[in-house]
Order: C-alpha cells, then sequence, then structure tokens
C-alpha cells in the first residue's frame, strides 16, 4: 500500500513493510543494493563521516564515504556493510536491530544530497520513505513508530506507518542536530534545544504536556535521556557540569563535574537501568558517575494518551534539590575508590563550589585524538567508538570505581575485506 503526500517543507513517500531483525543474517540472506550503481569495492579504505548507537546499544553503524557498515557490539564484529562505487554517508540511523535505516548523504561526494532523508529497507533493499528539505539535515531520530529529522532551526516528527506530519518544532541555532527520544511503548518524549540560550523543550507527547528547562547559562552542547524519557541528562558549551533532570516538572535532580576546564561534551549517555552515567569529550577522558536518583514511577507510564494517565505524580527520589551540596552527598561515607564528592565539603562555605561537586566515579584515559562515543554494555561495561575507527570496550568495579579496565579494543575500519 503506497501513500504520498507533497507538503511545503517537501515530498515524502512511503510504502508499508514489516519490521525484521536483519543484521544478524548473513549477507546472501539479503538482496543487492540498489541505490544507484552499487558494487564491492576493496580499496582504499574509506573515510568514516559518521558512527552512531542503535537504541539498546546492541548495534552501531558506522557511515564512510562509500557506504555504511552495522557492527555488533558484544562480542564485537562486523555484521554487515555497503560498499558503494561512488556516494558517502554522514548520517546512518538505525532502529534497533529491524531493517529499517534512515540515511542522509555526506562527505565530499554524498550518495544523495544533504537535505534528503531515505528510509531505507534493507532486507527488501529499497527505499521505503523520501524526506526533502531546503536545508541540510543535521540529524534523524527513529523509534518504531515515529521519525523525527532536525534541521539547524526546526524539528519535524513524523508518523512512521504513513509518514504524516505530526509536529514542526521551532529551536534556536542546533548545528549539532542536539535532539533525543524516549524508546520505551509506554511514553513518547522528545527533548531538543528551546528558543532561549540554555534551555531544553521536552514534549510529553501522550500527555500533550510541554516543558521547558532552563538548563544552563549558555548553550547546550549535548544531551540524552533515559530509555523512558523521564530523566534527561544536559551538558553546555563550557563542559564542566552536567546536570540531571525530571523531564515531568523541569526540576533539577542532580549535578556532577567532568572537570575545572572548559571541555567539547563529545556524548553522554545514561544507562539502561538509571544507575549510572558517562561521558566523553575532547580532553579523551571518558567518565562514568554514579546517578542519585530514582524513578518510582507505577511500573511505566501506562495508557499515556489519556490526560488522566498523568502520574500523580511520579515520584522521583532525590535529596531536594542541587542548589546545596548535602543535597549530592551519599548518606554513607564513601569508599576509598569513590570520588564521587569533594574530601574538602565540609569547608563548602570557605572554598569555591568546584571543590564540593560530585566527581566520576570511574575513569578511563584515551589519546586525545578524536571524537568519541560511549554506551553501556552489560556487567558495567562501557563501548567506546572513536571517529578514528576505533572500538573499546572497558569494565569499571560497581564498588570501588577507579580506572577503568580494557578488555577489548579493535580498529574496526581496519578489518579485512570481505
Amino acid at each position: 500500500m503506497s501513500s504520498e503526500v507533497s507538503t511545503s517543507q517537501g515530498t515524502q513517500n512511503v510504502r508499508g513493510n514489516p519490521l525484521r531483525n536483519v543484521w544478524d543474517q548473513p549477507p546472501s540472506a539479503r538482496p543487492g543494493f540498489q541505490l544507484d550503481s552499487a558494487h564491492f569495492v576493496s580499496e582504499p579504505e574509506p573515510e568514516l563521516l559518521s558512527v552512531a548507537w542503535n537504541q539498546d546499544f546492541g548495534c552501531f553503524a558506522a557511515g564512510t564515504s562509500d557506504g555504511f557498515r552495522i557492527y555488533n557490539s558484544d562480542p564485537f564484529k562486523e555484521t554487515f556493510r555497503r560498499d558503494l562505487k561512488s556516494g558517502g554517508f554522514g548520517i546512518v540511523e538505525m532502529l534497533f536491530r529491524t531493517n529499517i535505516l534512515a540515511l542522509v548523504g555526506g562527505g565530499s561526494d554524498p550518495q544523495y544530497p544533504p537535505n534528503k532523508v531515505l528510509i531505507w529497507d534493507d532486507h527488501q533493499s529499497r527505499c521505503i520513505g523520501e524526506f526533502s528539505f531546503r536545508s541540510p539535515v543535521r540529524a534523524v531520530r527513529l523509534r518504531k513508530d515515529t521519525i523525527v529529522i532536525v534541521l539547524e532551526h526546526k524539528v519535524y516528527v513524523h508518523n512512521f506507518s504513513d509518514l504524516k506530519l505530526l509536529h514542526q518544532i521551532e529551536t534556536m541555532s542546533n548545528p549539532r542536530g542536539l535532539c533525543c527520544l524516549s524508546q520505551n511503548v509506554n511514553t513518547s518524549v522528545l527533548a531538543c534545544p528551546g528558543l532561549q540560550v540554555g534551555h531544553v523543550r521536552v514534549e510529553h507527547f501522550g500527555l500533550k504536556v510541554t516543558k521547558f528547562i532552563a538548563a544552563h547559562d549558555s548553550n547546550v552542547a549535548c544531551m540524552a535521556l533515559t530509555m523512558d524519557g523521564l530523566l534527561l541528562a544536559t551538558a553546555s558549551m563550557k563542559g564542566t557540569l552536567i546536570r540531571i533532570f525530571n523531564t515531568l516538572d523541569g526540576t533539577r535532580l542532580q549535578e556532577v563535574r567532568r572537570g575545572l576546564d572548559r571541555a567539547e561534551i563529545h556524548s553522554i549517555t545514561l544507562s539502561p537501568n538509571v544507575q549510572w552515567l558517562a561521558c566523553s569529550s575532547d580532553k579523551g577522558t571518558v567518565h562514568v558517575f554514579r546517578l542519585r536518583v530514582r524513578v518510582a514511577s507505577k511500573e511505566d507510564l501506562a495508557d499515556q494518551h489519556s490526560p488522566s494517565s498523568l502520574p500523580s505524580p511520579v515520584t522521583i527520589a532525590h535529596q531536594t534539590s542541587t542548589s546545596s551540596v548535602d543535597s549530592l552527598l551519599p548518606p554513607t561515607p564513601s569508599t576509598d575508590g569513590d570520588n564521587s564528592s569533594s574530601s574538602l565539603s565540609f569547608m563548602r562555605g570557605v572554598l569555591p563550589k568546584y571543590f564540593s561537586s560530585e566527581w566520576s566515579f570511574a575513569q578511563l584515559h584515551l589519546p586525545e585524538v578524536t571524537r568519541y562515543i560511549t554506551a553501556f554494555g552489560s556487567h558495567n561495561a562501557i563501548m567506546i567508538v572513536g571517529m578514528d575507527g576505533s572500538f573499546c570496550k572497558c569494565s569499571f568495579d560497581p564498588e570501588n570505581g577507579g580506572v577503568m579496565t580494557k578488555e577489548e579494543e579493535v580498529c574496526f575500519l581496519k578489518s579485512d575485506k570481505k
């Protein structure tokens, strides 16, 4: 069944198709790629244009100057690739492990213009949806019922089944394409920059609630939501502090300190069990922080499509406010390895605030040569993908913290061709 819709933003076309889990299948189980003229090439090694984790951190996609590749994270292995005669992809967004990808051209020789989004069904090897805009696409976010396309000054939210435009949201200048989506089936939450410096706009679509959060005094540089969308973590362009908010009422629940010097935050990740937060920056250090907030909703936000389903209230256990250092201090003394708060916090009224800040629980130092994107694995593992084509898996001690232990390192762009 087909439908075609023309709007002032462009033309969209979609043909319905069921979702399949395909990335664990051998390449012979999938048809050939049909984007213009495509064939397998052997060299030279392509330029890496983008890396992005899927929604549950089980895979990541790499967009290259001649196609894209899919990698499994645990155990690490390349599961699939499309190498093209010419043409690169600057955005490759997965939908969990299904056959659906969102593709945007990129690099010096893009496969398609950077103002076009293709919704690609790799099982059928064909495009099932297409969006065109007047300006470059900065990011695409997917969930099983929603497609979100981010431009520099607008966010478009489309229904997945028919590509109908549901919402368009104006933002301040957003060249990084900041936007995040919840993935819980019972919640539909989107966060993106607001219209004021340092503000984040949060949309609870099912509840029909919009919340504006004054997160920072300077522009927001990075953000992340929990899977249910009830917690939001943000960092500013200064890159020294990360703040965690309740998305329903905008309350600041916790504040942690990455460091004293300015830094560019490359990624923020919240663990699926909402116990840990990881971040990476241009300083080359990956930090892990212990979250001291707990969401105690009634299992999930059931039947969110009714206004009466607004939590009554969703209880988030925390120590009242982060305006006081007391609210972030653990109830019992820290172990020697837990550097979660400064030992000088008793002098909070005398020394500058950073002496009583909550510092990272575990750390890993990497070369300051590229951008790193973090994700959580099982058994207290952190997985890190670098824009230099590196993959690193490490683990941290959940009791004592400290320096993380490297378990695996791979240069995935230099793996043998198939």
